[in-house]
Parts: structure tokens; C-alpha cells; sequence
């Protein structure tokens, strides 16, 4: 299968720069699994597609300020650091810009030496493992000198943090948010409970591996980097107790997906549990636990395209996405929502 199979043109301006004022009033294509339908409603309208009985699982992660800028000893030269995954306490995976500069032994000093981190080892496509100094508490320090580590196609400087975090974040650990959560609401999360609709948390702490591109010319020799996942016991248990009732599982997000997915058996249950995952689900994939998915539109060639498709089918989903163009949705992190159903 090829990566250029899942390309679509995307014009620029269409790209969503700004969270709206209000985060349940962005719009929503709903497409039909079945028979490939198309409606456009507004997200606030998702309760009409809710049955009692179904079970909507939310990603409860939460972005941490992972963007550091810091000076580096002996230059002065600037240094931007992405902080990626925490091996130990203070050992974490990053990205580094400009990389030239950030060689094995390279210490950087960061809000004037409030943090210090020293470059221990580079690993795979060029990060780096870095070892921080410091007195105090680490989150505390990275909630003061730390940026919310915005897309690049997203330009503008965002005035709240919390816009890019969803409502229900708690679980602190992701370097990106799981956009598919921006809308909703807590008025809207209330209105669901109060139709019969469980309403399960899971967390999945996104890496930016889930987002980087696939440079493959066939997918198949993708290799998906590894992300974090929890599932709490009572969670899994609410999840299977639909599942068991006949109600449906409607994962917000493809992060959501990919947990259920990787902890899914041949019958659909989850195990509670933690781990690692590398699922990468691209069309041929059978679904084992998920009945319906709320997401985004997704970048051009990228996995989380080909995960949709794998859902709804290659066709229907680009067709789909050209009538998003022509309809003027907003694309990405900060745009409107798809519900495949």
C-alpha cells in the first residue's frame, strides 16, 4: 500500500490557526460507515447520534509545557529543546534545534540556570537523551520556563495554554494534545451522562511519533515510535459492561483507538493494564473493540489518515475530506471534528 494513496490537497488557509471561543460549537461531518453518507451538523448536535447504552472513551492525558528555550555554556549559542518521553526522573527524550550544535556532552542552561540539562547520548533520527539539573520540583520548574508544544502548521501565539488542553486532562505526560477532546465541554460532557451514555477515561501520553511523517514510499515499512498507555481497571470495566450489554464503543480520538485496539482481545473486552504500544492500524486492519470514532481532519499521507481509513475505507474517507475543502471546514489541531459512525 502505498503513502501517496492517502494524499488529499489541503489549501492553506484552510489550516485552523486559533481554538474557537467556544469549543463545542465547531462543526462536525458525520460520515456513514455503511453507506458512505455525509451530514454536516454542528459538534454540539454529537448527543443525536448517542444511544443509552453506548460508552464514549476519553483520553484523559495531559500536555505538559514540553517547548524549553535555553542558552547553550561556552557559546552562548540559543538552543530549543522538545521534551519527548521521560526514561527516569530526570532522564528525559528530546528533539533539539539547531542539532548541529547539541553534541554528546553539550550542557544547556535554561531561565538563566533555574534548570540544567546535559546532552548524555543521541539516538535514533537524531534525538537526544538529556539529563536535567536542578533544585526544587521538575513539573514546577517546566510550568514556569516551558511553551505548549504547538504544531508547526499552527503560527499563531496561543494566549491560554489551557485551550490546548481538553477539559478532562489530568494525567500529566503528553508532548501533544488528543485534539479530538478540544470540543467538548463539560456542559455537553454532563448532557451525555445524563442520556445513559458511560462515559470512560483511559490515558494514552502522545508522543510526537503518532505525528511524524511517513517518509515510506510503501506504509508497511513504517515503523511507529512507542507511546505510553494506562487503562485503570473500574475504566476497563465500564468499557466491557457496554460491550457486554450490546451498547457501542465510540473512541474520541485515534489515540483513545490505538489503546483500545492494543489492549482489546479477540472479543473486544480491554484489559486493565499499562504498557507501550506501537499499534499501527492502516486499511485490512480488524476493528476488535471500537464501534465509532470522533476525530479531526488529519494531515495529508499521515498515519492517522490511514487510520480513519482503515475504519470507514480509503474512498469514502478521502472522498469525505474533499467535501471538507469545498465545504470549508477547518483542518487539524484546531478545526472541526469528524464522527465516523
Amino acid at each position: 500500500m502505498n503513502r501517496k494513496d492517502f494524499y488529499y490537497e489541503l489549501p492553506q488557509e484552510l489550516i485552523a490557526q486559533d481554538p474557537l471561543e467556544d469549543r463545542s460549537s465547531s462543526r462536525m461531518m458525520v460520515l456513514g460507515r455503511k453507506d458512505a453518507s455525509i451530514t454536516h451538523r454542528a459538534f454540539s448536535d454529537l448527543p443525536d447520534y448517542l444511544r443509552p447504552g453506548d460508552c464514549l472513551v476519553i483520553n484523559n492525558t495531559k500536555v505538559i509545557p514540553a517547548r524549553l528555550f535555553g542558552i547553550k555554556e561556552g557559546t552562548q549559542a540559543q538552543i530549543e529543546l522538545l521534551l519527548l518521553k521521560r526514561r527516569e526522573q530526570d532522564l528525559w527524550e528530546t528533539l533539539v534545534k539547531p542539532g548541529k550544535k547539541a553534541r554528546t556532552g553539550t550542557k544547556i542552561s535554561f531561565g538563566g540556570g533555574i534548570l540544567m540539562g546535559e546532552i548524555v547520548d543521541i539516538i535514533e533520527e537524531g534525538t537526544r537523551l538529556i539529563r536535567f539539573q536542578y533544585k526544587g520540583i521538575f513539573e514546577e520548574i517546566l510550568d514556569r520556563l516551558g511553551e505548549m508544544p504547538l504544531p508547526p502548521y499552527i503560527t499563531h501565539r496561543l494566549e491560554d495554554k489551557q485551550r490546548y488542553q481538553t477539559v478532562y486532562a489530568k494525567e500529566e505526560g503528553s508532548a501533544a494534545a488528543p485534539t479530538a477532546g478540544l470540543h467538548f465541554t463539560p456542559k455537553l460532557l454532563d448532557k451525555i451522562r445524563g442520556m445513559g451514555v458511560d462515559i470512560a477515561e483511559i490515558t494514552l501520553h502522545v508522543g510526537l511519533g503518532t505525528f511524524r511523517p511517513v517518509k515510506a514510499e510503501n506504509i508497511l515499512d513504517h515503523t511507529m515510535h512507542s507511546e505510553f498507555y494506562q487503562i485503570e481497571p473500574a475504566q476497563a470495566a465500564v468499557i466491557n459492561r457496554a460491550k457486554d450489554k450490546g451498547g457501542r464503543i465510540i473512541a474520541v480520538g485515534t489515540t483513545s483507538t490505538r489503546t483500545l485496539e492494543t489492549a482489546a482481545d479477540q472479543t473486544g473486552h480491554v484489559t486493565a493494564g499499562c504498557g507501550w504500544t506501537q499499534i499501527f492500524i492502516y486499511p485490512g486492519y480488524q476493528f476488535r473493540c471500537i464501534d465509532a470514532l470522533v476525530t479531526n481532519f488529519h494531515l495529508p499521507e499521515s498515519t492517522l489518515v490511514m487510520l480513519v481509513s482503515a475504519l470507514a475505507g480509503r474512498e469514502n474517507v478521502l472522498h469525505a475530506y474533499e467535501e471538507a475543502v469545498r465545504e470549508r471546514y477547518r483542518f487539524f489541531s484546531f478545526g472541526d471534528a469528524m464522527l465516523v459512525i
